[in-house]
């Protein structure tokens, strides 16, 4: 006998009309969301894999709950249950465990086959329960994946469910970026290539605005109309359009400590107490000199205000070596030989050529307008999809300031966006987030960095900011950011600290979900979030541009008869702390 549902006297035929004989069980026992179901035919539950989703029968007419497999208990023998000595349950039927997931509507409004990850009502004991596959499985899947005209600009296309290939997996573009993502996978799993999917995508929206911080140069072939690409000034590069510089003068005042200050001197409290005096200082005459009068009061130290540092370097030197009158004659200032390391420190960040990008001599970094062109470059959608994507390349950047630098970009894009009055939505992916969103500070600079992105995750949805984790090692990145992100795109992880965090992040019911990371096969994913219709494992379409991020085989290059060398060339740019 077939199932069937009326609607206003007409016998409606829905997508996961089941005949009698289709049953696989009946209900157990309900536990909120989770379900045990009882088989009692050894043929129905061949075949049955974790993953695979069930149609439930709902107490509400028109209705199916949806669950999905997470757990398969095959009876050991025919005889009524006992005890082992273990106290293992020797079953005589099999089980099955299942997460429910959602509701299907046959009709939902005027909208037939409506798919919701709500749950208005649960199983009653006995219900009976259904496999979705074969022609039920393309059906479902399409029908709940199927995007109207209206969703199609809100839909990113991610690639096809494991559990049928024919049907696209889409995401929800608005919920992807608004509530923030995590895509974390091991070395090799295709993390690089989601999410160079993700981004041509977003590539092609006429008014797109995305940063990407590439911290090894990888992403370079990604490079068509809709991508722009810039690169953190080396030593030897000069102001260009494709160079970006990033003057002292933005950092906050704990920054440029954080960068500057010994904590461990014992004058470091004379030192950070004439510094602030200083820039402040500085600050106002550069403000004089720009015809900007009306700004001296309402500047603060952390103002992003253009100052001469070698003039303030100049008054600190003055200050170190300054004599004043005294009853006998002269004496020692009171800063005297005080301020020696600290100018010492200051000079040299000044003088190394590594953070050119910082300390350049370029008149025109020291412009007011400066970091007006700077925001321009970083945060202007794109025109009829042109360039809305920029990749900055931060390979070049010393490893020890680098967790400053990316917080420094990602901090003036959020304050931007703060104080504006019509928020254009930019999206931050943070390309190997556990080098400068570290879960455990080591140093000052950490904690700005930290600090930063942590007031992102926390409030970037008011002001359109959407934060992209991206990372090899979730167990090394900041557990508050983390915290904050509902989307994961989680592929092959082989390492159990690094399950662990992705288990906890995952909703109570879905925990079991995490056991599949260690087995996914190289450009899967498991995708779970407010994105995603279903959490789904889905195998990720190879994007047309692909980053640069192959793994080396080593068997087959020892095995050829030549092989490139380029070791001059790498020995030069290790000399000159530069690629070019």
């Amino acid at each position: 006998m077939v199932i069937k549902r009326f609607y206003g006297g007409m016998v409606k035929m829905g997508v996961l009309d089941f005949n009698r004989d289709d049953t696989l069980g009946t209900v157990e026992s309900v536990d909120t969301s989770t379900v045990v179901i009882r088989v009692d035919s050894d043929e129905k539950i061949k075949g049955l894999q974790v993953n695979h989703l069930l149609s439930i029968q709902s107490p509400r007419v028109g209705q199916q709950l949806i669950g999905m497999v997470s757990k398969i208990i095959r009876k050991s023998t025919d005889s009524d249950d006992i005890l082992d000595e273990f106290g293992t349950p020797h079953l005589s039927y099999n089980i099955i465990r299942a997460v429910l997931i959602g509701t299907h509507y046959d009709k939902d409004g005027i909208t037939e086959n409506v798919f919701k990850r709500t749950l208005s009502t649960v199983p009653s004991v006995n219900a009976e329960c259904y496999l979705i596959s074969g022609q039920k499985l393309k059906d479902f899947m399409q029908a709940i994946t199927s995007v109207s005209s209206v969703e199609e600009a809100v839909s990113l296309d991610i690639g096809k469910y494991s559990i049928d290939e024919e049907a696209v997996a889409f995401l929800n573009g608005n919920k992807f970026f608004q509530r923030h993502a995590v895509i974390v996978g091991s070395t090799g799993s295709g993390k690089s290539w989601s999410v160079a999917k993700i981004l041509e995508q977003v590539a092609q929206l006429k008014s797109a605005n995305a940063i990407l911080f590439d911290i090894h140069g990888e992403y370079k072939p990604l490079d068509s109309d809709g991508f722009t690409h810039y690169k953190i000034a080396g030593p030897n590069d000069l102001v260009s359009e494709d160079k970006l510089f990033l003057p002292y003068w933005l950092l906050t005042y704990e920054e440029m400590l954080s960068m500057m200050i010994d904590r461990s001197d014992s004058n470091a409290p004379n030192q950070a107490m004439l510094f602030s005096t200083e820039v402040l200082n500085q600050k106002r005459e550069h403000l004089k000199i720009c015809n900007h009068e009306d700004m001296e009061n309402v500047i603060t130290l952390d103002s992003p205000i253009p100052y001469n540092l070698q003039a303030l370097i100049t008054k600190l030197e003055a200050l170190d070596i300054q004599m004043v009158s005294g009853k006998r004659g002269e004496k020692q200032g009171p800063y005297f030989g005080k301020l020696t390391r600290f100018i010492q420190r200051l000079r040299a960040k000044v003088e190394d050529k590594r953070i050119n990008f910082m300390f350049s001599k370029d008149s025109s970094l020291l412009d007011y307008d400066y970091m007006n062109k700077l925001c321009e470059k970083l945060m202007k959608p794109s025109e009829n999809s042109n360039g809305g994507v920029k990749i900055i390349d931060f390979s070049e950047v010393p490893s020890d300031i680098l967790p400053l630098i990316a917080s420094l970009v990602a901090r003036v894009i959020f304050a931007v966006q703060q104080w504006s009055e019509c928020h254009s939505p930019i999206a931050i992916f943070c390309d190997e987030a556990h080098l400068y969103i570290p879960s455990s500070s080591e140093t000052s600079m950490d904690v700005q960095s930290v600090g930063s992105f942590e007031r992102i995750a926390k409030e970037g949805r008011k002001y359109g900011v959407g934060l992209v984790v991206i990372s090899q090692r979730p167990s090394e990145v900041n557990r508050t950011v983390l915290s904050q992100c509902n989307n994961f795109v989680a592929m092959r992880l082989t390492n159990a600290d690094d399950q662990a965090v992705i288990k906890r992040l995952l909703p109570d019911s879905l925990g079991d979900y995490s056991e599949m990371l260690p087995i996914l096969d190289i450009g899967e994913a498991i995708v779970v979030g407010d994105a995603s219709i279903l959490p789904s494992r889905i195998k990720v379409d190879v994007p047309k541009l692909k980053p640069r991020s192959a793994t080396v085989n080593f068997w087959d290059e020892w095995n050829k008869d030549t092989i490139n060398n380029d070791i001059m060339n790498a020995v030069e740019a290790l000399r000159k702390q530069s690629k070019n």
